[in-house]
């Protein structure tokens, strides 16, 4: 985030070129005229949000920032990672709870690439559980955890000998962490399933 400031002001800069008496100052625009006919009608040009998506800014931005939105991770309690593949990427979700009540702690979503898009169902969604693994190994490493997946045929992913060598290799990659693997409903696993799909 180092540039995020030069980052920020060329975005600006391209949003804004084209658009005389507009200067933009770090955050800040100012619109300049020669008379205040010209400035306001120059001001007006810009829609002003309305009391309606005020409101609904507010209410998202509650929504957002309260629980169950996003909890910080505690280690004393397990994790449980879902995971997805769809045609277009794939998506993980890392939760724990206690009381069968399960709270986000990270979300993560990637597209496919065109070599990837190839693969069968059931190597999409092996594919799906070794980056979710690997993009939370941080918080998985070392600990016992519950991997969810909707595909049924890795519910046995620890015991099972599969016919492609791709997931044979999984497989190995996956055996240097502690977990099991619980078979939920596509229905129930929202939150990666929907980070799948996202373009």
């Amino acid at each position: 985030m180092m540039n995020s400031g030069a980052t920020l002001t060329r975005a600006v800069k391209k949003l804004l070129c084209g658009m005389d008496n507009v200067v933009d100052y770090i955050d800040d625009l100012l619109i300049h005229t020669e008379t205040w006919e010209a400035q306001v009608n120059y001001s007006s040009a810009f829609r002003r949000p309305t009391l309606l998506q005020e409101r609904a800014y507010k209410s998202l931005k509650v929504a957002v920032t309260s629980k169950p939105v996003l909890q910080l991770p505690d280690v004393n309690k397990r994790f449980v990672l879902r995971t997805d593949a769809s045609n277009r990427g794939l998506g993980a979700a890392l939760m724990h709870g206690n009381e069968g009540t399960l709270f986000p702690v990270a979300y993560a979503s990637k597209k496919l690439t065109d070599r990837v898009i190839k693969y069968s169902v059931t190597e999409t969604e092996a594919l799906a559980i070794v980056w979710g693994v690997k993009k939370f190994s941080l918080y998985l490493h070392g600990t016992v955890f519950t991997l969810q997946t909707d595909h049924g045929a890795l519910q046995f992913l620890n015991a099972a000998k599969f016919d492609s060598p791709r997931i044979m290799r999984w497989a190995l990659v996956l055996q240097v962490y502690n977990f099991d693997v619980q078979y939920i409903k596509g229905s129930e696993n929202v939150g990666a399933d929907y980070l799948s799909r996202i373009e």
